[in-house]
């Protein structure tokens, strides 16, 4: 008898989703860093 998990599709695109937001946030922040100098630009 065979035990092997199968994993939604939809969990699988959200996960794909969810990192490439990740990254595009990552960017972000290095980008602003660059720019301003600083971590949080605007914050004290």
């Amino acid at each position: 008898m065979k035990n092997t998990k199968t994993v939604e599709k939809e969990k699988v695109i959200a996960e794909k989703l969810n990192g490439r937001f990740a990254m595009m946030g990552f960017i972000a922040l290095v980008g602003a860093y660059l720019t301003t100098g600083q971590i949080i630009p605007g914050f004290v």
